[in-house]
C-alpha cells in the first residue's frame, strides 16, 4: 500500500488549512523563541540589534535546547525528525541544544494509555485482552509517527507493538504542502535552484514520509533486511508476525539490548566500543554497496546493542519506516568515487563527475580537481573527532556552487544516513578513523565486482536464463545458418517483382502515349474539316 497524493485540484477549504498551518508555525516559532536562536548565532550587530527588538515584551525563561525541543515538538513530526538528525552531530551544536534534542529520538510525548488501546481494537478488530494474553498500555518508546508497547502472545512468544499515531496523515501532508511551495519558490527565485532540484528533494521526502504511514511496507522492510544481514552477524533484526500486522498497528518480535547512546552500561556489560564503531562502519557499506538496501533512520534511538552471551556486542536495528535504494550504477560510480578519495585521486574523482554527469562537460578537470583536493586533503590521516563530515560537505557544497554541480535526489537518503554513521561513530570511538576503516571494504567490493568472484556471481545469476536457450540452441543455429539461403531467395523474389513493375509501367505509358495521340489526331480531324468547309 502507498500513499499518494491527489492531483486535482486544491479546494478552498483546503488552501485554508494550509494558511492556518502556516499561521500555527510563526506563531510556534514566535511563541517559544526559534527566532532568536536562529538569529543569535549572527555576529553582526544589525542582527543582535534586531534580535533585541523582537524580544521586546517576550519571555524566554527557559533553556535554548528545552525551547527547540519543545518547539519540534509542538510543530510536529516532520520538524522532530529534523531534530532527531541534528542531534547526532554533537560536532555542530552545543552540547545542552544536542542532549536536548536526543529526547527527541524515543521520548515525544505519548498519546493517552486509552487511545493507543482503542486503536489496537480498531486494527484487529477486537480488544486487545483478546489477542495478546498481557498488553502493556504503557508505552515503552514513543516517536514523532508511532509509539511501542509490550505485550505477550497466547504461546508464551513476548513481542512489542507498534501503533501509529492517529491524525499523522492530515498534519503531514499539510506541512508537505508547504515544503512544496517553498521548493517551487526556491528554484524559482534562487539562483541555485535548477542546480539543487528542491522539488525533486521535497518528493523524494515525501515519498518516504508516506511510506512510514503504512507499518506493513515497514513490516516488509524489515522482513528483507534481515535476510540481508542473516550471514553478517554483526546485526539483528526482528522478526515480523505477519498475521498481525495490518497498515496502523505492527507485531514484531521483540528485542533486547542496551540503547547505543548508553555508553556507560556497554562498557559495564563488556562490550567493545571500538570494535562496535568498525562494526557499525562495516554493516553500513554492507548494506549500501552489497545490497543496495539499507537502513536510512540511523539514529540512537533506533539502535540497540545485544548484552546476551551469545550474541554480546551485536547491533539490534529497530524502526524500519525509511529504508533507501540504490542501483547497480548508482553502487559502482559511488563505489569509485569513496575509493578515488580514499587513495587522494582527485582526478579520478574530477573525471566521474564530468563522466556521470554531475558538471558541465566543458568543466576544465584540472579545476574541478585542484578544488576538490583543497577541500578533502587537510582531513585525511586524523581521528575522527577531528573531522567533521559536516563541515566537508558544507565546502564540497560551496564548491560544487562554483562548478554548477547537479544534485542527485536518490543520493540525499544515503547522506543523511551517513551523517548518522559519522555521529555513531562518534559517540563510540572519537579516535575511528572512518576512511581507513572503509577503504579495504570498498577495494574488496570492487574486487569481487570486477574480478573472478564477480564473473562467477553473474553467471550463477544467468544460469537459469542459460537453462532455458540451451535447448533451443540447435533450431536456432539451423535458421541463423539457413538464414543466408532464405536472404537470397528473397532478394530473387524481389528482383523478379520489380521486373514485372517496369513491365507494367511500360505498358501504361505505352497506353498513355496511345491516347493522347488519338485524342490529338482527332482533334486535328476537326480542325480540318472545319477549315474545308469554309
Amino acid at each position: 500500500m502507498r500513499w499518494r497524493r491527489k492531483t486535482t485540484k486544491r479546494r478552498p477549504d483546503s488552501a485554508m488549512r494550509h494558511v492556518g498551518r502556516l499561521i500555527f508555525i510563526c506563531v510556534t516559532v514566535l511563541r517559544y523563541g526559534l527566532d532568536e536562536l536562529a538569529l543569535s548565532s549572527f555576529r553582526q550587530r544589525w542582527v543582535r540589534a534586531l534580535v533585541r527588538v523582537l524580544t521586546i515584551g517576550r519571555r524566554l525563561d527557559l533553556p535554548r535546547g528545552v525551547r527547540l525541543r519543545l518547539g519540534l515538538e509542538r510543530l510536529g513530526p516532520i520538524f522532530v525528525k529534523f531534530g532527531q538528525v541534528l542531534s547526532t552531530r554533537r560536532d555542530l551544536l552545543p552540547l545542552d541544544v544536542s542532549d536536548e534534542l536526543a529526547k527527541l529520538q524515543d521520548r515525544v510525548p505519548p498519546i493517552p494509555a486509552a487511545q493507543a488501546a482503542a486503536l489496537v481494537q480498531r486494527a484487529f478488530g477486537r480488544p486487545a485482552e483478546e489477542v495478546f494474553a498481557s498488553f502493556d498500555a504503557e508505552p515503552v518508546a514513543s516517536a514523532s509517527i508511532a509509539q511501542v508497547h509490550f505485550a505477550t502472545m497466547k504461546d508464551g512468544r513476548e513481542v512489542a507493538v507498534k501503533v501509529l499515531r492517529p491524525g499523522m496523515l492530515e498534519v503531514i501532508e499539510s506541512d508537505l504542502t508547504l515544503l512544496h511551495t517553498l521548493a517551487r519558490w526556491v528554484e524559482r527565485l534562487s539562483a541555485d535552484g535548477k542546480r539543487l532540484k528542491p522539488r525533486e528533494v521535497v518528493a523524494e521526502f515525501d515519498m518516504h514520509l508516506h511510506d512510514e504511514l503504512d507499518l506493513v511496507r515497514e513490516a516488509a522492510n524489515a522482513a528483507q533486511l534481515r535476510r540481508n544481514m542473516q550471514g553478517l552477524n554483526l546485526v539483528m533484526v526482528p522478526e515480523m508476525i505477519w498475521d498481525l500486522c495490518t497498515p496502523t498497528v505492527l507485531v514484531m518480535e521483540r528485542m533486547y539490548g542496551i540503547p547505543i547512546s548508553q555508553k556507560q552500561r556497554l562498557i559495564d556489560a563488556g562490550v567493545d566500543l571500538k570494535k562496535l564503531a568498525r562494526d557499525g562502519v562495516t554493516i553500513f557499506f554492507t548494506q549500501v554497496f552489497r545490497d543496495g538496501y539499507f537502513h536510512a533512520d540511523m539514529h540512537p534511538g533506533n539502535i540497540q546493542v545485544s548484552v546476551d552471551a551469545a550474541t554480546l556486542g551485536r547491533y539490534v536495528a529497530l524502526d524500519f519506516g525509511i529504508i533507501g535504494t540504490l542501483t547497480e550504477s548508482d553502487k559502482e560510480y559511488l563505489a569509485q568515487n569513496f575509493i578515488a578519495f580514499f587513495r587522494r585521486d582527485y582526478k579520478r574523482v574530477a573525471e566521474l563527475h564530468i563522466e556521470s554527469g554531475w558538471v558541465p562537460p566543458a568543466t576544465r578537470v584540472d579545476a574541478l580537481e585542484n578544488a576538490i583536493r583543497a577541500v578533502c586533503e587537510p582531513h585525511f590521516d586524523r581521528p575522527l573527532k577531528d573531522i567533521s563530515l559536516g563541515q566537508v560537505l558544507m565546502r564540497l557544497f560551496q564548491t560544487s556552487r562554483r562548478f554548477n554541480v547537479q544534485i542527485q535526489p536518490q543520493l540525499v537518503l544515503l547522506q543523511k544516513t551517513l551523517l548518522n554513521v559519522e555521529g555513531l561513530g562518534r559517540q563510540l570511538d572519537p579516535e575511528l578513523d572512518l576512511w581507513s576503516t572503509a577503504k579495504p571494504f570498498l577495494e574488496r567490493w570492487m574486487h569481487q565486482q570486477v574480478g573472478w568472484a564477480g564473473l562467477v556471481e553473474r553467471l550463477k545469476n544467468e544460469a537459469p536464463r542459460y537453462a532455458q536457450l540451451l535447448p533451443e540452441l540447435p533450431r536456432l543455429l539451423h535458421q541463423t545458418l539457413q538464414a543466408p539461403s532464405q536472404a537470397a531467395a528473397e532478394s530473387a523474389a524481389l528482383l523478379a517483382l520489380l521486373a514485372e513493375q517496369r513491365r507494367t509501367n511500360r505498358l501504361l505509358q505505352a497506353l498513355l502515349y496511345g491516347a493522347a495521340g488519338f485524342l490529338a489526331g482527332a482533334l486535328l480531324m476537326r480542325l480540318w474539316l472545319q477549315w474545308s468547309l469554309a
